[in-house]
């Protein structure tokens, strides 16, 4: 079968990336396959060209709601009818004339939340599934650096579904978490196909600042210099909308924020204008940037620094994907990680917000009772998430009080060990950012993978020149404050390197 001809026609594209043609060779011999590749080399074709010679329907379990639409639209862009993204994006009627004619749709986008539901799972076992992938399969792992409960159930759901062929697709994944994806998937001889998470053409820069008052005029320096369209990153909604005005006064950059609070017709909006050049920077959450298939992203500004060194690869990621040289920033103050650890304690209900829940349910006879009468209190004990991961941790509609309480106790013993866990990921990358080593060769050694050191553009500490960056056709030299250490030695005595 010669795959490069089926891949000029139908996606007329002239040769593969790094890792998709093993990965669809590996899929069309009827394996299992955990395909690891860098962002931004594709991942979605290897489902998508496996579909198109598989027979029966190609199901796609996907975390975000604005992810499935993205990947639908740009499917049907290039071509594709057959394609259909089952979420709460549909009305009733759109989601029930859906259902009656599942069977006619080739790829079916689906989330994990959906995909359990009674009657969802009752339709798919009817059909004849070719192929069941497992996008961003990092979220299965509790250990992963974006769990998700609901992702621990596709081992079970596969089963019901006849065990299918199965993909499962990430870009960041330790050799303890892939093992756990396959463990908790039920998949057995699996073939693994795994490529280095380094991108060599984005050069990765740490800035330190003295003190919080200086880090909106670093930014502005920066923003006013870069060229080309850029993502600045925030751990704040609050934050991202006000960095955003206060870089418009400033410059005559076109710049919209973009957060989860946002209404959705104000988010895709934001997003459709970034993605057809009408805008140079978005301050954004991480709820930004899955997704969005936008090649010429040049550069990548980390205001605040991520809870996790795989958050901090998948969002720097989305730069430079077309191959060309792009830049990494990450603005650091002493103090920050601060804001980190705050995160990673809000994620999960706390002792006290646990303790008030269980003294509300001692009111009650059981918890649909309880229920009945506090559903609309439960925004006002629990953020959106917590609930949904402690409602699914416990398990409490078939259970008595006591027995509620007996898995409450159980949650709290999870948390404990859940957060030490993320303030070891914190940590990790507080360790990457006080390196004084090539950036690059921590991360290596991270994902236990090969060290490759490259002689420019390659870190704040190797030494490169970031004027490059700023859009001048040819390298000037260096400035002194983007040397590396050796390079700045040699400034200091005078030195001239061969």
């Amino acid at each position: 079968m010669n795959l490069e001809a089926i891949l000029r026609k139908s996606f007329g594209l002239e040769s593969f990336r790094i890792g998709q043609k093993e990965t669809i060779t590996s899929l069309i011999s009827k394996q299992h396959t955990l395909t690891m590749l860098p962002t931004g080399t594709g991942k979605s074709l290897c489902y998508q060209f496996t579909g198109k010679l598989l027979d029966g329907s190609v199901i796609i379990i996907s975390p975000l709601l604005s992810l499935m639409q993205d990947q639908v639209e740009q499917m049907k862009m290039k071509g594709e009818k057959n394609v259909i993204a089952l979420n709460s994006f549909l009305t009733l009627n759109e989601k029930k004339h859906v259902l009656h004619t599942l069977h006619k749709y080739k790829f079916i986008f689906i989330s994990p939340e959906m995909i359990v539901l009674p009657n969802v799972l009752f339709i798919l076992r009817k059909m004849k599934i070719g192929l069941f992938v497992v996008d961003e399969a990092h979220c299965i792992s509790q250990w992963g650096y974006d769990f998700r409960p609901d992702y621990q159930k596709l081992g079970e759901i596969r089963q019901k579904l006849n065990n299918p062929l199965t993909l499962a697709l990430t870009a960041t994944a330790t050799d303890s978490i892939r093992k756990d994806i396959i463990q908790s998937l039920y998949l057995e001889e699996v073939n693994e196909i795994i490529y280095p998470v380094d991108r060599a053409n984005i050069t990765l820069k740490m800035k330190e600042i003295s003190n919080a008052n200086e880090k909106l005029p670093v930014l502005l320096n920066y923003i006013k210099q870069l060229k080309g369209q850029g993502i600045i990153y925030f751990s704040s909604k609050k934050v991202a909308e006000q960095v955003s005005s206060y870089l418009k006064e400033r410059t005559e950059k076109r710049i919209m924020a973009y957060h989860g609070s946002m209404n959705q017709e104000d988010r895709i909006l934001v997003q459709q204008q970034y993605l057809a050049g009408q805008l140079d920077i978005i301050c954004a959450t991480s709820a930004f940037g899955m997704g969005i298939n936008k090649e010429d992203i040049r550069y990548i500004i980390h205001y605040h620094i991520p809870t996790k060194l795989e958050s901090y690869l998948q969002e720097i990621g989305r730069a430079g994907r077309d191959g060309k040289q792009s830049v990494a920033i990450l603005l650091y103050v002493s103090g920050d990680e601060r804001i980190a650890y705050q995160l990673v304690e809000s994620e999960l209900s706390n002792e006290l917000q646990i303790d008030q829940w269980k003294i509300s349910l001692n009111q009650f006879s059981d918890y649909m009772q309880w229920l009945h009468a506090n559903e609309h209190t439960i925004p006002n004990l629990f953020t959106e998430t917590q609930w949904r991961v402690l409602r699914d941790f416990v398990k409490p509609d078939s259970k008595s009080i006591e027995e509620i309480h007996i898995e409450l106790e159980r949650f709290k013993r999870f948390r404990k060990v859940r957060i030490e866990e993320k303030k070891q990921k914190i940590q990790q990358l507080m360790d990457w950012i006080s390196a004084k080593e090539c950036r690059r060769k921590y991360i290596a050694s991270y994902f236990e993978e090969v060290w490759i050191s490259y002689e420019t553009f390659c870190c704040d500490y190797c030494g490169f020149d970031l004027a490059f960056f700023a859009g001048d056709k040819e390298q000037p030299s260096a400035t002194f404050s983007d040397m590396g250490w050796k390079e700045q030695l040699q400034e200091i005595l005078g030195i001239k390197s061969r």
